[in-house]
């Protein structure tokens, strides 16, 4: 198995060499060269398994068992995962419930952070650990260690996920970015109360987009690239969306056992619900699917953030505020990368999906350009290369078009194909509050017994899942016999403001640390605090945009040229004690 960028080049990479990189030279993303299909007996051998052992027969088909293939063998690949797992509070690790009749939650939040990208990210941080080892085990005792630069970008829980997975890993530093003032504090105090010398946090005075163009924008400088080693922790990293693929199939075996089903006979009828906004979550579920997992449809729940919403309405790809006239077109955003834009990214209460363009977007792009490329006509490989370099070429064109017009369309038979998987909804702030008040005050027979017992509570961007579903729902475009499975990104602890909001307008009986707050916050946001600053210049357009990488890259050498300095201290003090 090997992996390719999407927008093409000769280049084809082993897992290991994916995992270290992270964003192709050419600003593509890596992808694998196929999807693989499921054994003949998946449904039966696989049905009672562990998370953990699930998770080995999911992405070993991704993940060669030969090293000098890049690849993991088999054995250190199980210690791996059941390490990445351990930490989770759940068994289950991402534990089904029960809301209605044909209405589900996927609970993805029982990792240390509580948000979903702990599945991935704790996963993720053993990989990095993993080959850096194997790596300085093989060097000479003179030859310099291999260190690795992970730069990431957050809107929220990637950054305190990413943390808690590599926080003193050994040979790794860590720098996440994420927007001033557009992380709820919950989440910031995660990232930036903890204090490990390897932990970096800066403080973006911006966008979340701003942040994330300004990772990329660094990943392509190619001598500050190869100075640090960089490393990527956002789902533009493949290993991300592998390890989200496993809690699909969880989901399908969780809900045919509790609906007495047997999966080998008799498939459940499923629609997966996707608060998203990078894309990341519901394309794993897109490459569950491609592998035979049985998915009735996906559904792309999207905030007034729309621009993914949009794509399925309409085919075009388009940057666009939410709250104004497309003709309105401004300046690129503090010169962001992604070049031209409408108006800009609107603050909501899901702030982890206030994206502009969602990076993962581009491996689904791909797809519907490689599926539809006339080259496939041609037949064996010569036919699958060619419409290899085909889609390369064509989603190259794409982004550049999305760079300088600041959109993009696909053909009428794209589009088709993208609807054959997938619907989506968008859905306001002011829903949101109203769906978390909704479910929050749904009977809950078990209630009685318990005083102050809540039905349940969901946080906002499970919110814009739920309101998704029950709208689908109410409004006939879901058969009665379908499953609706919500994923829940988040503990609801995370994003107080909202929730408390949400409540307290109705007059509900709640107490947002009696009811929802979990012993492992209390007192969070009084902890000390490491953070770093980055400002803006004064002004406007591309040179303000220009300063602020210039900023964050002299952040970035300073803090690196501490520490590998601290550690070639520690390293001679080391030698002198032996």
């Amino acid at each position: 198995m090997k992996y390719l960028s999407t927008r093409g080049g000769d280049e084809r990479l082993t897992f290991e060499q994916a995992v270290l990189t992270g964003l192709a030279p050419n600003g593509g993303l890596y992808i694998p060269e196929q999807i693989p299909s499921l054994p003949a007996n998946w449904a039966a051998d696989w049905a009672k398994l562990s998370f953990p052992e699930l998770s080995y027969q999911v992405v070993s088909r991704f993940i060669p068992s030969d090293p000098a293939q890049g690849g993991i063998p088999s054995e250190d690949l199980k210690q791996l995962i059941n390490r990445s797992y351990s930490t989770f509070r759940s068994d289950l690790v991402s534990p089904l419930k029960q809301l209605g009749d044909n209405t589900w939650c996927l609970e993805l939040w029982h990792g240390p952070t509580f948000a979903f990208k702990d599945v991935a990210l704790q996963f993720l941080g053993n990989l990095f650990e993993y080959f850096l080892q194997r790596r300085n085990a093989a060097k000479g005792t003179n030859e310099p260690r291999e260190r690795l630069t992970v730069l990431g970008a957050t809107s929220g829980d990637t950054g305190s996920a990413a943390i808690a997975g590599l926080r003193s890993k050994a040979d790794v530093d860590i720098f996440i970015l994420f927007p001033k003032g557009r992380v709820s504090p919950i989440q910031e105090a995660q990232m930036t109360t903890v204090l490990d010398a390897n932990v970096h946090n800066l403080a973006v005075e911006g966008t979340f987009d701003d942040c994330q163009d300004i990772v990329k924008t660094l990943f392509s400088d190619a001598e500050f690239n190869a100075k640090h080693r960089l490393g990527a922790i956002n789902s533009i990293n493949f290993a991300r969306i592998l390890a989200q693929i496993v809690y699909y199939f969880s989901a399908y075996f969780q809900l045919a056992a509790k609906l007495g089903v047997n999966p080998a006979e008799q498939s459940p009828e499923i629609q997966f619900i996707v608060p998203t906004g990078n894309f990341g979550d519901i394309l794993a579920g897109y490459y569950a699917k491609r592998m035979g997992l049985p998915i009735k449809q996906l559904v792309v729940a999207t905030n007034e953030n729309d621009i993914l919403q949009r794509f399925w309405a309409t085919g075009r790809y388009e940057k666009q505020a939410t709250d104004t006239d497309a003709s309105a077109q401004t300046a690129p955003v503090q010169g962001s990368s992604d070049g031209a834009q409408v108006g800009g990214v609107k603050a909501t209460l899901s702030p982890a999906m206030d994206i502009l363009v969602s990076s993962n977007f581009e491996r689904l792009l791909w797809d519907l350009a490689f599926s539809t490329s006339t080259a496939l006509q041609i037949g064996g490989d010569e036919g699958r290369k060619a419409a290899e370099t085909e889609a390369g070429a064509t989603l190259k064109q794409w982004m550049d078009e999305l760079k300088k017009a600041g959109r993009m369309e696909v053909t009428s038979d794209q589009l088709e194909l993208a609807r054959r998987d997938f619907a989506a909804e968008r859905v306001s702030d002011e829903q949101i509050k109203q769906t978390i008040l909704r479910y929050y005050s749904k009977a809950d027979p078990s209630a009685s017994a318990r005083k102050h017992a809540p039905s349940y509570l969901v946080d906002p961007h499970t919110a814009v899942g739920f309101e998704a579903a029950d709208r689908l729902r109410s409004g006939s475009k879901v058969q009665s016999s379908t499953h609706q499975v919500v994923l829940s990104t988040a503990h609801p602890a995370k994003f107080s403001d909202a929730v408390v909001s949400s409540l307290e307008s109705a007059g509900a009986d709640f107490d947002f640390e009696r009811d929802v707050l979990p012993p492992e916050m209390h007192g969070l946001l009084e902890k000390e605090r490491r953070v770093r600053d980055v400002r803006l210049a004064d002004g406007q357009g591309d040179a303000d945009f220009a300063k602020l990488v210039d900023a964050t890259r002299k952040v970035l050498d300073g803090e690196m040229e501490k520490r590998i300095g601290a550690a070639k201290v520690a390293g001679s003090q080391q030698t002198e004690s032996v």
